[in-house]
């Protein structure tokens, strides 16, 4: 099943059943690909549709970790309940076995042996990771303290 399939689908159920978190949650999923489609001129292919549900994540991250500075702990509960939702939608993440070894066998196909080719080892590890969620942050932040202990 398509993904806007699954959405369309589950949105029916949470207007039945009357769930007001995963009702939003799914309209603005539902918003943000459809905005997504327009912007494109066409229909979403799965690999576009998953990279704007880990934006809405990412979003979702910032927005806790901005509320909990702010003191809003009311608002940063109801933005992780949101996330929980958005993750269910998503492809298993990857391990930190599999990082690794994407990284070690992206180092390896690069040749990188400092921090200044740091952006073709996340680029290959991001290809060698492919069809898992990935945070693009932590995969830096790896990448470069591999990177540093090189040098």
């Amino acid at each position: 099943m398509a993904l806007m399939e699954r959405i369309q689908k589950d949105l029916t159920a949470a207007m039945k059943s009357k769930d007001e978190l995963r009702l939003s949650v799914l309209r603005m999923i539902k918003s943000a690909l459809k905005y997504k489609e327009i912007e494109k001129v066409r229909p979403l292919e799965d690999a576009e549709a998953l990279q704007v549900l880990q934006t809405l994540v990412k979003q979702r991250r910032e927005s806790v970790e901005q509320f909990a500075k702010g003191g809003r702990q009311d608002l940063a509960d109801k933005e992780t309940k949101e996330i929980a939702f958005l993750e269910a939608y998503l492809p298993a993440g990857a391990s930190d076995s599999d990082m690794t070894a994407a990284i070690e066998a992206a180092i390896v196909e690069t040749g990188a042996n400092s921090p200044k080719s740091m952006g073709a080892v996340i680029k290959a590890a991001k290809a060698r990771l492919e069809g898992k969620t990935v945070d693009g942050k932590t995969l830096s932040d790896r990448v470069k303290e591999r990177l540093s202990k090189m040098a």
